[in-house]
């Protein structure tokens, strides 16, 4: 028996879903919530299997709240929005994405999908022993984008913001900005060292080029980018606060 919790704001939403739980005999719904703040204290105390995720909450995301979690289990995202899709799949622990109105025989595919989940975690094989003369430098500091079928080459020390767009990336330089058929989460995986941090869904952010920030919004260089409420405790713990 999987234990599952709703999460949305609207009644009627976690109505439907609970009823289309009740569908189905490995899945037992012990709570629902209309906002994440309140999933969260549940969290906090219990464990559950799945989570079935409304995006558009008020004042705190379907994002922004699996960003809150240490160890997110399997989440079902719930929406009715479609322009999400690409960006949810960045998250390793979201198993489908529905949208509303959601229909049984879709419903139970999205089951079949959460049964069928493995973690990442569980399927990483032990690594191979590398000798010392072929193993890759465990530190970069560059990388090299596609454009124009041309590869170019930016230093990371140049790189300020990185920004989600829909399919692409938009990489911000001092001197010139590229547009990359990729995501960002991909690109975070390239970003070596401590300069770099993620401080909201969309935006990547080097450190040391921060001008400013108040309240929870960043200035660097001529952007403002927001800072998510789970991001801003990693952003204060690496600045050299007097």
């Amino acid at each position: 028996m999987m234990k599952c919790i709703i999460v949305d704001d609207e009644t009627a939403a976690r109505m439907i879903i609970e009823h289309l739980c009740s569908n189905v005999d490995t899945l037992e719904v012990i709570g629902e919530f209309p906002n994440a703040m309140q999933a969260i204290k549940f969290l906090n105390k219990n464990e559950v299997d799945v989570i079935f995720l409304d995006i558009h909450m008020p004042d705190f995301t379907g994002f922004d709240f699996i960003d809150s979690l240490k160890n997110p289990p399997r989440v079902v995202l719930t929406t009715s929005d479609k322009n999400f899709a690409i960006e949810a799949f960045e998250y390793d622990c979201i198993v489908d994405y529905l949208v509303k109105p959601v229909l049984l025989p879709r419903f139970l595919k999205a089951v079949q999908k959460i049964e069928s989940f493995i973690p990442v975690t569980e399927t990483v094989a032990t690594p191979t022993p590398i000798s010392k003369t072929t193993a890759e430098p465990t530190s970069k500091t560059e990388l090299y984008v596609n454009i124009d079928r041309r590869l170019v080459k930016i230093d990371f020390e140049k790189i300020y913001l990185v920004e989600a767009k829909g399919d692409y990336i938009l990489i911000k330089t001092e001197g010139k900005n590229y547009t990359v058929h990729s995501t960002l989460k991909k690109i975070e995986e390239k970003l070596s060292g401590s300069s770099f941090l993620k401080v909201h869904r969309s935006y990547i952010i080097n450190i040391d080029k921060i001008i400013d920030i108040e309240d929870n919004s960043i200035l660097i260089a001529k952007d403002v980018i927001p800072i998510s409420r789970s991001n801003r405790p990693e952003l204060m713990k690496r600045l050299n606060l007097l």
